[in-house]
């Protein structure tokens, strides 16, 4: 088992896609589970603010980098992660996994009328999948045990979980051991992406760590400013790391220096 790596004080597994996938697996095959924590740059500085969101993530099993500008910040500054691990490709790799496997997934969040445009997708895409069962994204902090033990009872291995955070953590962190499943994994707006209602960036704008601008210009109003300050202030949060770790050395020649 590799060790974890720390960077901006949370502990992250230095993994690639494929050997996150395999140990989904080994999980299932296990009777293990395993809580997935996906960390971007906005997430780092949210969890900075947000003590709630900062325990959730610490309290995953598995902790990864799902933004390429955090495999980039880990390299200026001496942590080794081989590799992005985007939430909505993990996502969409177990689905395969558990179609061929014959393992039984729930997906739980999004609209309702999204869900079922997502249904249908993957329907299309993944035949044979088994859907234990679904729900949409919208309740109250009162229904988070019904809905974890309507999990359970569905006997889904997988859970996906299309919430935004700092809900999906939090249920996660509250309810992700009462739902029975093996691999609980928080996949954000994946929901909407498969669905179709969201376009995901083209390939050479991920590799460039520009899937947020490529966002920010589908919703500007909604997401160019909340982008905008977070990309700022994890920039200053990488500057600032990086001159705490460097050591500072004394000029030449200015030491116990007597005339």
């Amino acid at each position: 088992m590799k060790h974890r790596q720390s960077l901006f004080g949370v502990s992250l597994d230095p993994l690639t896609m494929d050997e996150t996938v395999q140990r989904c697996l080994d999980a299932v095959q296990r009777g293990e589970q395993i809580e997935i924590g996906m960390v971007n740059a906005a997430k780092l500085v949210n969890m900075r603010r947000d003590p709630r969101l900062a325990a959730a993530v610490a309290g995953c099993d598995l902790v990864l980098a799902d933004g390429q500008a955090v495999v980039w910040a880990g390299r200026v500054l001496g942590v080794r992660l081989p590799e992005r691990v985007a939430g909505i490709d993990l996502f969409m790799r177990l689905l395969a996994a558990a179609e061929t496997a014959g393992i039984p997934v729930y997906l739980l969040g999004a609209r309702q009328d999204v869900l079922d445009l997502m249904l249908g997708r993957i329907a299309e895409r993944f035949p044979a999948l088994r859907v234990a069962g679904s729900r949409n994204g919208y309740f109250e902090d009162s229904e988070q045990g019904g809905i974890a033990d309507a999990v359970a009872s569905s006997g889904a291995r997988m859970l996906f979980l299309g919430m935004t955070s700092p809900k999906k953590e939090i249920f996660t962190a509250g309810y992700g051991k009462r739902t029975g499943s093996h691999v609980v994994h928080g996949v954000g707006g994946s929901f909407d992406i498969l669905a179709g209602i969201t376009k995901r960036a083209p390939l050479v704008w991920q590799r460039m760590g520009l899937e947020w601008f490529y966002r920010t210009l589908q919703e500007p109003r909604r997401l160019g400013k909340r982008y905008l300050t977070t990309n700022a202030a994890f920039l200053l949060m990488t500057v600032r790391e990086l001159i705490r770790r460097t050591p500072s050395t004394p000029p030449s020649g200015s030491a116990n220096r007597s005339h």
